[in-house]
């Protein structure tokens, strides 16, 4: 090649400035930079809020409720959020404040403010469908002087809300029973625990059943 065609082709060829590149680069990085923190931000759940004070027994209503976007990453799931309320309604459990998210363990689908925790022991094996949620009347039968009266069903329809597994090398072996039972039948229930009366507890029937 001449030299005088090598300086034609020199000077046709494009030069780019390092510097624009640079520039480039960086405005890219700035705007993907920008777009980011406005995708976070907007990044946010709709939270059930109170609109004012809410005492335990209160049944409500998504209806009675406001909602607010927030952002609260894995703390979600212990909010009650915007879809999760049932067609039902709620009962609140505990005090919620005005303006207060509404958290998920405040608020139950059953009225449980007239309702006791007793632990009851399980004198054998439960079923295998026992488990919390479940609804089990509670027969006893007192101590005669040749085995046992006959048995009688103490409480009705009781409510499993979690059951102890026995563990350790100490421990006396069996299965013990958390039950939500109505207060009034709360000392009767004692008693009968006190008593040594035989205690068995019986899945309940549904009212299909």
């Amino acid at each position: 090649m001449s030299a005088d065609r090598q300086q034609r082709a020199e000077r046709g060829a494009v030069r780019l400035d390092p510097r624009l590149v640079i520039g480039i680069v960086l405005i890219a990085a700035s705007t993907f930079g920008v777009w980011t923190l406005v995708s976070g931000l907007d990044d946010g759940v709709e939270v059930y809020v109170a609109r004012e004070t809410l005492t335990p027994g209160t049944h409500i209503r998504a209806d009675d409720l406001a909602t607010e976007s927030v952002r609260l990453g894995t703390s979600t799931s212990r909010y009650l959020t915007e879809g999760d309320f049932p067609e039902g309604g709620l009962v609140v459990a505990r005090t919620i404040d005005a303006g207060e998210l509404v958290p998920d363990a405040a608020v139950d689908e059953t009225d449980r403010t007239g309702l006791a925790t007793v632990v009851v022991p399980s004198r054998g094996p439960l079923p295998a469908d026992v488990a919390a949620g479940t609804r089990v009347d509670v027969w006893t039968a007192k101590e005669a002087e040749r085995g046992y009266e006959p048995p009688t069903v103490l409480v009705s329809g009781a409510e499993i809300a979690g059951v102890i597994e026995a563990e350790g090398m100490v421990s006396t072996g069996g299965t013990s029973v958390e039950l939500l039972v109505p207060r009034e039948k709360v000392a009767a229930l004692l008693g009968a625990l006190a008593s040594g009366d035989a205690i068995d507890l019986v899945p309940a029937r549904s009212s299909g059943e």
